[in-house]
């Protein structure tokens, strides 16, 4: 066996280092996505990590061009997957391969827990800001409220006001006019005082 790796050795190198990582690698699948279709060597459906190792042994460079290259380290820059590309170019040694690709997990591992932890930072942010809006909504509602209150008790003191002054004036006009029982008893007294006089 040669020092240097074949994409055989390559690959089951690799799966073994994806799963001991807790990545569920199947193998030679076809991915299809973002326009750009070809077999994967290893790849995690869930968490969208995968490795491909490109040799002239399976024809992988006519496999997966530059331009589907390009496009996806622009998806991997996104943080829409996590994609280890080898090329058999440089030969590589187990060490090496395995130093790489740790590395290359790492990477991965930190940006996630990176995501995970922005997650929960925004949306403490947001309850802030909800909370401050709330809080300033809440002050002009209640100094509105305070406002409605001080004009609903005025209004409400004029009424009683005019409510008394009412009271007041028909006290005072029925203290002024005669009932139509007064005005009856005071006729019969003027009847009853000529009819005396008469006598």
């Amino acid at each position: 066996m040669s020092e240097f790796l074949s994409e055989t050795e390559g690959c089951d190198l690799l799966a073994r280092l994806f799963r001991a990582r807790g990545y569920a690698i199947e193998r030679n699948l076809l991915f299809r996505e973002y326009g750009v279709e070809f077999h994967v060597d290893g790849w995690d459906a869930k968490a969208r990590v995968g490795f491909e190792f490109l040799s002239s042994e399976d024809d992988d460079h006519d496999d997966l061009n530059l331009a589907e290259y390009q496009t996806l380290a622009a998806a991997q820059q996104r943080g829409e997957l996590a994609l280890f590309i080898i090329d058999e170019v440089e030969p590589l040694s187990n060490a090496d391969l395995a130093l790489q690709a740790n590395e290359f997990l790492d990477e991965v591992a930190d940006a996630v827990r990176t995501r995970r932890s922005a997650g929960p930072a925004r949306k403490r942010a947001s309850l802030k800001k909800k909370s401050a809006a709330a809080k300033a909504s809440l002050g002009k509602n209640s100094l509105s409220k305070n406002k409605k209150q001080v004009v609903a008790k005025k209004t409400v003191a004029k009424k009683k006001a005019t409510v008394a002054t009412k009271a007041r004036a028909v006290k005072t006009s029925a203290m002024k006019r005669p009932t139509v029982g007064a005005k009856k008893a005071a006729g019969k007294k003027i009847v009853k005082k000529k009819m005396a006089k008469k006598r």
